[in-house]
């Protein structure tokens, strides 16, 4: 299973770190956003695009010089499309609590969407679109790093900066790395000395979804990566990947991404749709 977009990641720029958490360019073939793809060169390849929890800033231009500036909200389950080609694509991953502030909605508005970032609410949506609409590859990237941190100072008080500690802490510690497993969130609250109503509302504000959501994508995206190699056996996985057996991490697999993994591993895959248009917020 290879991916068709000629990308590479960047680590965001020291002056962007507060609110960005990494910038992908790439040129080729549209695989969504950050989705896997299962094919060759042709124009209209399938590709899948996974579960994310990350609110992603894309300006893409296609095959025939047509540009977008778009926000690609959280994605709470995969889907399957055919993809096509672009001449270029860079994907800016926003950090958690960065929605609000920059784009002037909550990340919990924008779940599940494709929206142009012109056509968001406000003034500051509407000038990054026309500032990033006409950039290309680290053109971009050059311009966030003039522009974000002066945007974004005003929600850089004495609450803002609690408040996104919080949340990143909180992240941090949801998150599934190799050798370590996420946390239960009641422990995780009281540890914050936040109750979980708290931590759920910083959530649905600053990354989209539930604290439980957010760590169940985790544990699917990290079986996607670990299982895509055969580096170990399932129930291993299952193990590494926080779940209480194998059965459990085939379950939460099937109800993400629509089939089990062994299923998605071998290309029995859903029928490809064609991609949606465009919704408004």
């Amino acid at each position: 299973m290879t991916n068709d977009v000629a990308e590479h990641t960047l680590s965001a720029p020291e002056a962007l770190r507060p609110w960005i958490d990494g910038i992908e360019i790439g040129a080729g073939v549209d695989s969504g956003y950050g989705g896997y793809g299962h094919g060759g060169g042709a124009s209209r390849e399938p590709f899948t695009r996974v579960p994310d929890t990350a609110t992603k800033v894309v300006v893409r231009v296609d095959e025939n010089g047509h540009r977008d500036t778009l926000v690609v909200g959280p994605r709470t389950r995969a889907t399957y499309h055919t993809s096509k080609r672009l001449a270029s694509c860079v994907q800016v991953r926003l950090g958690p609590g960065t929605a609000r502030p920059l784009l002037g909605v909550a990340a919990v508005e924008l779940v599940g969407r494709v929206v142009r970032l012109g056509d968001l609410p406000g003034a500051s949506a509407r000038q990054l679109a026309d500032e990033l609409r006409w950039l290309e590859g680290e053109d971009a990237v050059g311009r966030l790093m003039e522009v974000l941190p002066g945007r974004l100072a005003g929600d850089d008080d004495g609450a803002g900066r609690a408040r996104r500690e919080v949340l990143r802490a909180a992240v941090e510690a949801l998150s599934t790395d190799a050798g370590r497993v996420p946390s239960p969130v009641r422990e995780l609250a009281r540890r914050l000395a936040v109750s979980e109503r708290q931590l759920r509302n910083l959530f649905a504000e600053g990354v989209g979804v539930s604290p439980k959501h957010f760590a169940r994508i985790g544990r699917v995206r990290h079986v996607l990566a670990r299982g895509r190699g055969g580096e170990m056996g399932w129930a291993e996985l299952a193990a590494a990947t926080g779940y209480y057996d194998q059965s459990h991490m085939t379950a939460d697999f099937r109800t993400l991404m629509g089939v089990p993994p062994r299923s998605f591993f071998t290309g029995r895959l859903p029928v490809a749709q064609p991609c949606e248009s465009l919704s408004r917020v």
